[in-house]
């Protein structure tokens, strides 16, 4: 979703990706809102603004290490003071615009037109930096004596040399006071590019804005996952959207292999950081619970250098989520097929134990498996499945974790070898 966001400044990229996950109901409410107001005006914006406005963001640059020199009282070199200036005449040219469009109230850009005074005596509005002539009249002076005795040149030079630091201090000094100011104008304009890419990025990919959920359950409806979604396009086939509402209560969904159960996983997993940083959700609507944590365990996470197989890596992480399950947090745990590479009889009585284990506790697990287990008080949804020739992705709710037998049906439809499957076949109607 990162790589789709249309962002034109590589300090807005650089501010979301330090940013946190925001854990917050009232905060992620105020986001939304925000985002809100920046879909209005891609709505109604006409591509002009809305060209000019992202032009204007592409001159946004990281100048925090000037920043902060500034805020020490340190004084600022002329690349320095060209930034400072480049960022006042920017956030000012940005703020009117977005003032034109009635969008001034969405995010406060700090007023800096006493900065560009300090920094533009002239009053030209070019986003360059001299020391101008005008800063100092016995510096104006010198540089005339330089270009009519260029014989006295070096010691001239020396002197123009000496004021022009000392202009450089002035002018330090009379920004020092604004560089909280001039810090919050570029988060501002790092906050005015995130929501616009944000709010472009809805309307390309068909998101929806979510709602936050009162009461710790979380429903989809027409969830879909926008990489999978986009790469069946390419191929001329469209995504099956799929519904699913799950709480605090374990969820148990079963179905054959090749069913969709790991996209369903990724796809929550993706919609839960999505919600909790503020980006559109790739549903038809939803409303989601507001987590401390999320936990997502899938598939073969061997690892040579730690020295563990896919079994230890499997389990450690998930003893993590026990753990954490265990401390005073709400969290969101999602496993896709647990202990799957040990023995069936080992697997399935792991995977009845880790239900048994976090039913009861303030967390929302959802968890996928390929054993016959008995779910206890789990909800359990089965995908459909295998259906006249294709396979049906959608989510049905059943009354027990039985996995349904697909896998030989599936094998022949995709063309495997028929005496192989007629073999299989045989040895399953006469197991003795």
């Amino acid at each position: 979703m990162l790589d789709h966001l249309e962002l034109q400044s590589g300090f807005a990229r650089r501010w979301l990706l330090d940013s946190s996950m925001m854990t917050d109901g009232g905060e992620i409410d105020a986001c939304y809102a925000t985002l809100r107001r920046f879909d209005d005006f891609v709505e109604r914006a006409d591509k002009t603004h809305l060209d000019t406005l992202q032009f204007r963001l592409q001159g946004l640059k990281d100048i925090r290490t000037t920043i902060k020199n500034l805020s020490q009282g340190a004084v600022l070199d002329d690349i320095e003071l060209f930034e400072v200036k480049h960022l006042a005449i920017l956030s000012t040219d940005v703020a009117k615009l977005l003032n034109e469009q009635g969008m001034a109230d969405v995010v406060e850009i700090p007023a800096l037109d006493e900065v560009i005074s300090i920094l533009d005596p002239d009053g030209m509005k070019i986003a360059t930096f001299y020391i101008y002539d005008s800063y100092c009249a016995q510096l104006k002076d010198l540089r005339n004596q330089i270009r009519q005795n260029p014989e006295q040149q070096d010691d001239l030079l020396l002197q123009a040399s000496e004021l022009e630091e000392g202009v450089r201090k002035d002018l330090s000094r009379q920004l020092h006071p604004f560089a909280a100011a001039i810090e919050q104008a570029q988060l501002a304009l790092a906050r005015i590019d995130v929501n616009l890419a944000k709010a472009l990025q809805m309307r390309q990919m068909a998101l929806t804005f979510p709602s936050v959920s009162a009461d710790g359950t979380c429903r989809y409806e027409a969830m879909f996952h926008p990489q999978v979604k986009a790469a069946l396009a390419t191929r001329g086939r469209d995504f099956q959207p799929v519904d699913i509402t799950y709480g605090m209560a374990p969820t148990l969904i079963t179905g054959a292999n090749m069913g969709g159960k790991t996209v369903v996983l990724k796809t929550l997993t993706l919609c839960q950081l999505l919600f909790q940083f503020g980006f559109g959700i790739p549903a038809a609507s939803a409303q989601i619970a507001v987590k401390d944590e999320i936990y997502f365990c899938i598939g073969d996470e061997q690892s040579v250098e730690k020295g563990l197989s896919s079994f230890a890596a499997e389990m450690k992480n998930i003893d993590a989520v026990i753990k954490a399950s265990r401390e005073n947090k709400k969290l969101l745990a999602l496993i896709d097929e647990p202990a799957r590479t040990t023995n069936p009889t080992e697997g399935a009585a792991l995977v009845s134990a880790l239900l048994k284990v976090l039913t009861g506790k303030d967390m929302s697990l959802v968890m996928t498996t390929h054993y016959d287990i008995e779910p206890g008080e789990a909800r359990c949804l089965r995908v459909r499945g295998f259906e006249n020739g294709e396979m049906d992705y959608r989510l049905v709710e059943v009354q027990d974790g039985e996995v349904p037998h697909e896998a030989l049906n599936i094998a022949a439809s995709l063309g495997i070898d028929s005496e192989w499957i007629d073999m299989a076949r045989t040895m399953l109607a006469h197991p003795n």
